[in-house]
């Protein structure tokens, strides 16, 4: 049971801050951002009102492999529709902006320890600058959801800590797709080893996709996406689980989320 705050006037698709209540109607402090279907905007690669169903069975993902990276997110009737919604994170108390310390432009011959590069380009005076990401085991685990989530829009604003550091990361309804789309700002571990529980986390996933619907969570992923985009999943987190390195960055297509953050 949840009332709508307000709506998120930056993001493409409709995205309202809503406040739960309990159910003799009091507020209970836990806020949430609700994403109704109908407010979908449609998208040429994504069939349409499936944006919300992959937002959920991006969190069942991170559930059932053990990540704890997806703050929770479930489907519900709201004001507008059925929709997703998800746990609101309180960056505002940190005091920064979602993105920042995980992602940073640092000048070319700047780039501290602890920062892996991603992109090199120039600013405005024609300065060779560097965007880089941290370092940080926390960020690699997150890389390797991705990669398992095939995400094709993680932006540095789609990344933040709260206030005890715990890292989470948001906006998962471009993913699950059958076909590769892997668009993302942390290629700085491309080529690179995984993370040994991270290997764990994947190994953990195989066996519970593998096992069928016995796991509740993997028979409510099979609800929310196609056969197609589930053994797709299974797919790559096989392929992951062969190689134990991370990806390289593909040469047949853009790499990037537009904006980078």
């Amino acid at each position: 049971m949840f009332e709508v705050e307000g709506v998120l006037t930056d993001a493409s698709n409709l995205t309202a801050r809503v406040i739960f209540r309990s159910p003799d109607g009091h507020p209970t402090g836990t806020r949430g951002l609700y994403k109704p279907i109908r407010g979908e905007a449609p998208l040429r690669d994504f069939p349409a009102g499936t944006l919300g169903r992959r937002e959920v069975a991006a969190y069942l993902v991170s559930v059932v492999g053990g990540w704890d990276l997806i703050p929770h997110t479930f489907m519900s009737e709201g004001p507008f529709g059925r929709g997703s919604v998800q746990r609101w994170i309180d960056w505002e108390a940190t005091g920064r902006q979602p993105g920042d310390g995980l992602l940073e432009v640092f000048r070319a011959t700047e780039v501290p320890a602890g920062w892996l590069p991603v992109v090199h380009g120039e600013d405005t005076d024609g300065q060779p600058v560097v965007v880089a990401h941290q370092d940080a085991p926390d960020l690699a685990s997150m890389a390797v959801l991705d990669v398992v989530l095939n995400n094709a829009d993680r932006k540095g604003a789609h990344l933040v800590r709260d206030a005890d550091g715990h890292l989470w990361g948001f906006d998962h309804g471009l993913t699950l797709h059958a076909d590769e789309k892997l668009r993302t700002i942390l290629w700085g571990w491309a080529g690179a080893s995984l993370p040994d529980a991270d290997v764990e986390r994947l190994q953990h996933l195989r066996e519970a996709l593998g096992g069928g619907h016995a796991n509740q969570s993997v028979a409510t992923i099979s609800e929310l996406i196609s056969p197609e985009e589930l053994d797709a999943l299974k797919y790559r987190v096989e392929s992951l689980l062969t190689t134990l390195v991370f990806p390289e960055l593909p040469v047949d297509r853009y790499p990037l989320p537009s904006p980078l953050w």
